[in-house]
């Protein structure tokens, strides 16, 4: 049976003043989820203002949830002129929680687009086109309700050695339990776009599972013909030790399993276990789609 196909566009073919033509009176956010991203949050968040928000009215809020970075992060973010939000602030009631998807989740609840963009923040090469790639299908294309990047990602400078754990770990459990989604070139990349209105209704795992989770229920919700993948060009970013990936990896095998439904502990936290190191808590709890919890926050009121 032959693979089904996906939409993929390069961000050259969306160039900026149709995306702003386009956009009517749409509200973007652009966010950035960051934890310790000192040496690169202040240049992109200063591109983003630059070149989409003054330069070309496309984006019309940057955020970053920090959370709780310890080297700065969060006042050279403020310095480009982004609105700083702190993840442990927002949403107390819902309890605590950490990790990346924890902080984009929190994103939803703090930003006001209609359409939320977001970028990882440890990238060292950030140009405007990792924006305006991910709206363009969004604004220009029926029917699409998300998108997701790709990229080529060098490994130390040497080209086509990156994603070393979508290679290994997450495109072996896509062609096992998700084959519909075997087309996605980098099914763990950090940038990708949606609609609010899709975004408020899905869970996201806290920790690194989010970018996987996220891909794998909104297919099944709005279908392989409401995404697109965009090239986006080469990303540069800081490229972790082998033995730094064993937790994201981990995180990734947990919430494939579970989504396939063959999980024996999709409600305990898994612990990565490795010789000569303490055992390692993994993050891979849920927090549940925003639209529940708005609806909470109603009956409260």
């Amino acid at each position: 049976m032959p693979t089904p196909a996906v939409r993929t566009f390069s961000h050259r073919d969306f160039p900026v003043d149709r995306l702003v033509e386009a956009k009517g009176d749409s509200r973007i956010s652009v966010v950035l989820p960051a934890r310790n991203e000192a040496p690169t949050i202040g240049p992109i968040v200063a591109a983003v203002r630059r070149h989409l928000v003054r330069k070309q009215r496309l984006v019309d809020e940057v955020v970053v949830v920090d959370d709780g970075s310890t080297d700065g992060t969060a006042a050279r973010a403020a310095a480009a002129g982004a609105c700083v939000v702190s993840a442990a602030e927002v949403a107390p009631e819902a309890g605590p929680g950490s990790g990346k998807g924890n902080a984009m989740w929190k994103s939803l609840l703090v930003t006001e687009g209609d359409i939320v963009v977001w970028c990882d923040a440890d990238v060292r090469n950030f140009r405007p086109c990792f924006v305006t790639g991910l709206l363009g299908p969004l604004l220009l294309e029926d029917g699409v309700s998300f998108s997701k990047g790709f990229y080529e990602r060098p490994l130390d400078g040497v080209r086509g050695q990156g994603g070393r754990v979508t290679e290994l770990v997450a495109r072996p459990l896509i062609s096992l339990f998700f084959p519909q989604l075997a087309m996605f070139a980098q099914p763990l990349a950090g940038e990708y776009a949606g609609r609010r209105e899709l975004l408020e209704q899905l869970p996201f795992v806290q920790g690194y599972g989010v970018d996987l989770g996220l891909l794998i229920d909104v297919v099944d919700r709005v279908g392989l013909n409401g995404i697109a993948q965009v090239d986006l060009g080469v990303r540069v970013h800081r490229n972790r030790a082998l033995d730094e990936l064993g937790p994201q990896a981990t995180a990734v095998v947990h919430t494939a399993l579970a989504r396939a439904g063959v999980s024996a502990h999709r409600d305990s936290l898994p612990v990565l276990a490795r010789p000569w190191r303490e055992p390692e808590i993994v993050e891979v709890r849920e927090r549940p789609p925003v639209a529940q919890l708005r609806a909470a926050r109603a009956q409260l009121a």
